[in-house]
């Protein structure tokens, strides 16, 4: 006798880790060329850490608010596509009974069979049944703001500290190397872990993360150097 088993697909983790990776690369990427940019300028180590943390502060806050006011349009989206859908039902049953086991055809299911699942789905949960099968709207993919907004505000923040703490072993001299190096790394190893999780060539994204942040630290450093040589 076979048993049933549940598969775990890595596409179940395309959200979260969309939003884990790119919240902590933003931390990464923004707060080391901040930091760059200002060391480049000649500032104190104090004055470096200072810029560091407030970029820190104001780019959680910023990932947050967006994605605070992103997931809300989308969740106000939904809520009207519910709510019509709803009216919908409710005024014209038969229709929506029709529309759903069309989209069971549609798929390849024979059309007796189609309006057997319908009914049956509608039995049980009719605005659910439309919501999964003719909206794509589920549980598992609703728009969920304040969750959104928590997790890229601790992303960021998780990401900007690595910078930040190279400041803190840095000897002045050596603090833009370090801090550029360590980036880097920093970058190299997300990169590496976003790509192992979601089943992607490592290689490629480590590459891919890493030249966009050597690139961002090298525009910040040479404005920070222009800023310096003409103070």
């Amino acid at each position: 006798m076979s048993r049933l088993h549940t598969e775990n697909h890595l596409v179940s983790r395309v959200g979260w880790l969309r939003a884990a990776v790119l919240g902590a690369n933003d931390g990464i990427v923004s707060t080391a060329s901040l930091i760059i940019g200002v060391a480049t300028a000649n500032a104190t180590t104090a004055g470096v850490l200072v810029a560091g943390v407030a970029g820190m502060v104001a780019g959680a806050m910023s990932m947050a608010a967006g994605e605070y006011v992103s997931v809300s349009s989308q969740s106000d989206t939904e809520l009207a596509d519910l709510a019509r859908e709803r009216k919908e039902l409710a005024n014209q049953p038969e229709f929506e009974r029709q529309e759903l086991a069309q989209i069971y055809i549609d798929r390849g299911i024979e059309p007796q069979l189609a309006l057997q699942v319908a009914d049956q789905l509608m039995a049980k949960d009719a605005l659910g049944a439309h919501a999964r099968d003719e909206l794509g709207i589920s549980e598992t993919t609703a728009a969920r703001p304040i969750l959104a907004a928590l997790a890229s505000a601790a992303a960021f923040s998780v990401g900007a500290i690595m910078p930040l703490a190279m400041v803190l072993f840095s000897p002045p001299s050596r603090l833009v190397a370090v801090v550029s190096i360590a980036s880097l790394l920093f970058l190299a190893l997300l990169g590496a872990i976003g790509a192992r999780a979601g089943g992607a060539n490592v290689v490629k994204a480590t590459l891919r993360v890493t030249f966009w942040g050597a690139l961002a630290m090298a525009l910040t450093a040479g404005i920070g150097a222009i800023f310096g040589v003409a103070g």
